[in-house]
């Protein structure tokens, strides 16, 4: 799995093998292999066996997969497989809490993207963003709000959930971790909705988002790309950095720019492809 930007992480069912190809198709920056809650019970060890007998048939995929949670009768046996697979290419960890659920699932030796979606796994948040194995943060907001029992879609459950945003943000910055990815869009038909949710995601620092439809994909890289009067300006202060000499500091439309400044506009060309 490429540690460049990553905007979506798109999930597939395990019990659904006639949509992994469609899924490695859609566009998406990841595919997430779900053995986990979009497998019923009976199914899950088909799961395992419908992502085997793909990858055995499909020697070019890389998929992420997300195995169930620690304590699940499943956990184990989903982790032996991901490490005998080298097209599993990192373990997707859900109602990650502690460092001693990081150090078993770090034994497939894979990334490790651990799922923050409880309140024990926010308090312990720390120590999970500077456990073994990992390499970027998830937030499980529907589940998180569920654990904290909050009213959905209210004020107070969105200014909680942000509060936990942040959180998820700020950690991984501190552990020098990929940016986060923020938790799924339930609403499948609301894209006005979606184009909002991860606009917000974005201005909060988060790199992408998890996803459950390939055609929320297209939505996501769009809604993450920069506008085009943010290029126009980053351009522009960069074509007067040049004019400058690649002076520490200088003024450009009455405004000062320094190194941090300079550096938003390079992020932001870079992120456009430019």
């Amino acid at each position: 799995m490429p540690t460049s930007p990553l905007r979506s992480a798109l999930f597939v069912p395990g019990s659904r093998p006639e949509r992994f190809a469609k899924a490695l198709a859609a566009g998406a920056d990841a595919v997430i292999v779900d053995f986990e809650d979009a497998v019923e019970e009976a199914l899950k060890p088909h799961a395992r066996q419908h992502l085997a007998d793909f990858l055995r048939h499909t020697d070019t995929a890389q998929v992420m997969v997300r195995v169930n949670a620690p304590g699940h009768a499943q956990h184990a046996s989903d982790l032996a497989f991901c490490a005998n697979y080298p097209g599993v290419v990192g373990v997707v960890l859900p109602k990650t809490e502690t460092c001693a659920q990081l150090a078993t699932a770090c034994q497939s030796g894979k990334p490790l993207w651990p799922i923050i979606e409880s309140a024990k796994g926010l308090l312990a948040l720390q120590a999970i963003a500077h456990g073994p194995g990992v390499q970027r943060l998830c937030f499980g907001s529907l589940d998180l709000a569920l654990d904290l029992g909050l009213s959905h879609g209210t004020p107070a459950a969105e200014a909680f959930l942000d509060q936990g945003r942040m959180s998820v943000q700020l950690h991984s910055r501190a552990a020098a971790l990929l940016p986060p990815l923020d938790g799924v869009f339930a609403a499948l038909d609301d894209t006005p909705g979606l184009q909002r949710a991860i606009e917000h995601a974005r201005n909060l620092g988060y790199g992408g988002a998890l996803c459950i439809h390939p055609r929320q994909v297209a939505i996501i890289h769009a809604a993450l790309a920069p506008s085009a009067a943010e290029l126009q300006w980053a351009h522009a202060v960069l074509a007067a950095s040049t004019a400058a000499g690649g002076a520490g500091a200088f003024q450009f439309e009455g405004q000062m720019i320094d190194a941090p400044v300079l550096l938003r506009a390079r992020r932001l060309v870079q992120s456009s492809g430019g």
